[in-house]
């Protein structure tokens, strides 16, 4: 005895919607694993603002300050580098290798405009700070008001 089964058109659009879901996502975030070649490797980093300047930190461990670049070109910050590799291991049994070494570069745009010269970065346990003075027409500008004495009587 065969059994109906009922028909759901709806039921077969939205799926054949999230197989193209899937596909378009893919496409343009790349697949799911995501496979990393250390030339284009993005490291994470933090930029916020305060009155006086931006802030731009980013976790670089194992890298050593002479093997960063940091450079400023128009509003675009660039950090890029090397992190190398302390010892050479020949045998090829990882069970799993997550360490990356070789060459990074991020670049990111800067939301204000900064005084170049007056940058400054410093790197402590692994963390580099880059301050970027704000340049002065990107400052805040305190406005005081004025008040005026009232005269009774008259209206100004």
């Amino acid at each position: 005895m065969a059994s109906l089964i009922r028909w759901e058109p709806f039921g077969e659009m939205r799926s054949l919607r999230g197989g193209m879901d899937r596909l378009f996502d893919d496409f343009f975030r790349g697949p799911r694993l995501v496979h990393w070649e250390p030339a284009e490797s993005l490291f994470p980093l933090d930029l916020y603002e305060t009155d006086e300047s931006l802030v731009v930190k980013a976790p670089l461990p194992g890298v050593r300050p002479e093997d960063v670049d940091i450079s400023i070109t128009g509003d675009i910050l660039t950090i890029k580098g090397e992190a190398k590799s302390e010892e050479e291991v020949k045998r090829e049994d990882y069970h799993r290798r997550e360490l990356r070494y070789g060459s990074f570069c991020r670049s990111v745009p800067l939301p204000t405009k900064v005084e170049q010269g007056k940058a400054e970065a410093t790197f402590e346990h692994g963390i580099l700070t880059v301050t970027l003075p704000k340049a002065a027409e990107a400052k805040p500008k305190a406005i005081k008001i004025k008040a005026r004495p009232v005269i009774e009587g008259k209206k100004s």
